[in-house]
């Protein structure tokens, strides 16, 4: 109850976002294997911006 009005932080966030769009590119790459390479690309530099705040 104590963590429902916390903040996250813009560490935590960019995870939640590196999450979903892995999530995403799997799923693509059954079907088209250029777009999810572009979501890898960008999951990629979320994790290098993920390195750089830690």
């Amino acid at each position: 109850m104590f963590g429902l009005f916390k903040k996250k932080s813009p560490v935590e966030k960019l995870q939640e976002k590196h999450k979903k769009i892995l999530e995403q590119a799997f799923q693509l790459s059954k079907s088209d294997r250029s777009a999810s390479d572009k979501l890898y690309a960008e999951a990629a530099e979320i994790e290098k911006e993920i390195s750089r705040l830690s």
